[in-house]
């Protein structure tokens, strides 16, 4: 998408910035420039002060590609967009902390770009304040006449939030439009998102930005980071089908990434793939290029949907990070960490060669200047993808010498052989359990030659792939369910007293009960017989025991929500009239519990208030039915008695 005349007419006219409103989206915008002599340098950052300098050094190196020496055209622009995961490091010097500085300089207000409060509300549900996401509009600009040939600059965009669906979309407008026109465009675009209204998860939101409207569809709660507090969206959802039917509705991360597109000359290794990031084990991507590198990364997690993914992924991963000093330190025989880590540079072959799972995937940029990485919202596509990725056939090669001594000759050499050619390959020992599902592989559709006919049937394979891998994973999951499972207050029962609580879990009896009832229908017929091991994997593996606690927090918290709402509806007096006396004071303090709970509590206010009331009104009704001896005992309590007012 390009910038048009009357986006920026609109937007010169309209510079005003909410600030409140863009810190719900966005970190900061940066604009990063590579000096010959002092390398990656960050020329704007809006707002200024937002960033530790340890912060600005990580985004400055993450920002580039590590080479641009696999573009040949030397008087060519070449635009390339990727995004990066970092982890939020340093502290801030002890002259930015006041905010006037940056509000007021000399008793004058600075401009409105300088407005934007420097650091997002960590108490913002859903952002994940451990981790940076920076998605990147690199320019490389080859001119003969210009020091070693060319120039480099990238537009960033940071956010606590991994919306790819949105920030890509936003770039392709953004970045030309920085080099169009320069800083304006940093208050053009902030003024447009300060009109937005505040992201709601797992909805389709139209978010006008200039002359346009982006519609974009934004990732669910559930796969959104969790500080142990459930988002009102998620509980909300909790009572929804397993497996939803509507795919125009996003069901985790990057449900906008090009699977088939990636992935399509090791399709048949999806499931293996699938399986390693299910049970959280450390796998390193190498691709040419970083739109690449982040695509195939961002496909990988999308596969584990609904699965909350607790394993550190990073998109594209250098070798400046922080990170790489503790995983170069590692020796052989020392166990990785669970991560998974999306490379271009060929030195990760050697300086982490012990990790056990390499995937290579992509293939060498071509002379071209077309959009290494355009994005589309939420169709699975992926527009103006670099030339030169050819439909395999799905089926097996047939067998020939040559195709024998290539494969003996790749499992000889290993990784290592991508240092003098590029292949797409997988290296690893681990057996999986789950098989190859060819009825989905025969549904997928050759494309052919022709570019249009290609991206319109990427976008069918893609949903093709993207619904068994959410079939797979709700089934593999399914079998969890029961410790979820929500009681409601029966009907005739009093609810007053405390809801049951959910299921106990026991890593042996789940085991044992599963043994004895079957995988199901569904898996019984994708998976081998140590299926079970599959599970085991899964529980002792790294992202088991996160989304087993988000889970159960949803669960408590709808449970909470239901009961709740049965004592608002409840009718005191009929619970009075077929109470015993002892029932009748057990009802008192169960009443008097939940009272003061709800005044202690800061969330739903409105509600709140109104439940409240009602308690108040049933605890009183209660209260006059009880022996008078019990009365005046129970109002030597203060508290009591100014509840009873």
């Amino acid at each position: 998408m390009s910038r048009s005349p009357s986006f920026l007419a609109r937007a010169e006219s309209n510079t005003n910035v909410d600030p409140e409103s863009v810190q719900k989206w966005i970190v900061a915008f940066c604009i990063i420039r590579f000096d010959l002599e002092q390398g990656q340098l960050i020329e704007e950052c809006y707002p200024p002060g937002c960033l530790t300098p340890e912060e600005e050094l990580d985004i400055a190196f993450s920002s580039f590609p590590d080479s641009v020496s696999q573009y040949h055209n030397r008087s060519s622009i070449h635009d390339s967009m990727f995004f990066f995961r970092i982890q939020r490091r340093g502290s801030f010097p002890a002259k930015n902390i006041s905010t006037s500085e940056v509000v007021e300089v000399d008793g004058k207000e600075v401009s409105s770009a300088e407005k934007v409060p420097k650091r997002l509300d960590y108490s913002e549900k859903g952002c994940d304040p451990k981790y940076l996401y920076g998605f990147v509009f690199n320019r490389q600009r080859h001119d003969e006449r210009l020091k070693r040939g060319g120039e480099q600059k990238s537009v960033v965009i940071l956010s606590n939030y991994p919306y790819s669906s949105l920030f890509k979309p936003l770039l392709q407008i953004m970045g030309p439009l920085y080099f169009d026109i320069g800083r304006k465009a940093l208050d053009c675009i902030a003024a447009s998102m300060s009109t937005w209204d505040a992201p709601l998860p797992g909805h389709l939101m139209e978010l006008p930005i200039g002359n346009a409207t982006l519609k974009v569809n934004l990732p669910p709660a559930h796969s959104l980071s969790f500080d142990g507090e459930v988002l009102f969206e998620e509980s909300a959802s909790s009572m929804a089908p397993l497996l939803p039917t509507n795919q125009s509705i996003p069901h985790g991360l990057f449900h906008d990434s090009d699977v088939f597109g990636v992935f399509r000359g090791l399709l048949l290794q999806l499931w293996l793939l699938w399986e390693l990031l299910l049970v959280g084990e450390p796998i390193l991507i190498i691709t040419p290029t970083p739109p690449q590198c982040c695509e195939a990364v961002a496909s990988l997690v999308s596969l584990a949907a609904p699965l909350f993914v607790s394993v550190d992924f990073r998109p594209y991963f250098t070798i400046h990070d922080p990170y790489f000093a503790h995983l170069n330190s590692l020796r052989e025989g020392d166990s990785f960490p669970p991560l998974l880590l999306g490379v271009t540079n060929l030195f990760f072959l050697k300086a982490l060669r012990n990790i056990p799972h390499i995937v290579s995937v992509g293939s060498p940029a071509p002379n071209s200047s077309r959009l290494a990485f355009a994005s589309r919202a939420s169709t699975g596509r992926l527009s103006g993808r670099p030339e030169g990725f050819s439909f395999p056939q799905l089926n097996l090669k047939k067998f020939s010498p040559s195709n024998l001594l290539s494969a003996v000759k790749s499992r000889r050499d290993g990784p290592l052989c991508l240092m003098t050619e590029h292949k797409e390959a997988i290296w690893s020992s681990y057996v999986p359990i789950t098989k190859p599902d060819t009825s989905i592989l025969n549904r997928l559709v050759d494309a052919g030659l022709s570019p249009r006919v290609e991206e319109s049937m990427s976008v069918v394979n893609n949903e093709i792939l993207r619904r068994h891998f959410l079939e797979l994973t709700t089934n593999f999951l399914a079998p969890f369910g029961p410790y979820f499972r929500v009681n409601t207050p029966c009907v005739g029962s009093s609810p007053f007293v405390d809801p049951p609580p959910l299921p106990v879990f026991d890593a042996d009896e789940f085991l044992g009960s599963l043994s004895a009832r079957g995988p199901g229908k569904f898996l019984s017929k994708r998976m081998r017989s140590n299926w079970l091991d599959l599970y085991r994997r899964f529980m002792r593996g790294h992202n088991f025991k996160p989304w087993f606690q988000r889970k159960r927090a949803v669960a408590e918290q709808e449970q909470c929500r239901l009961w709740r709402q049965a004592r608002m509806n409840a009718d005191i007096q009929e619970f009075i009239n077929k109470s015993s006396e002892l029932e009748i004071v057990e009802t008192f303090n169960a009443i008097e519990r939940h009272l003061l709970a709800e005044m202690q509590s800061e969330n739903l206010l409105d509600q709140s208030e109104a439940t409240c009331h009602k308690l108040k009104g049933d605890l009183l009704s209660v209260f006059n039915v009880l022996p008078q001896d019990m009365q005046h005992l129970l109002l030597m309590n203060p508290e009591r008695a100014t509840l009873l007012q």
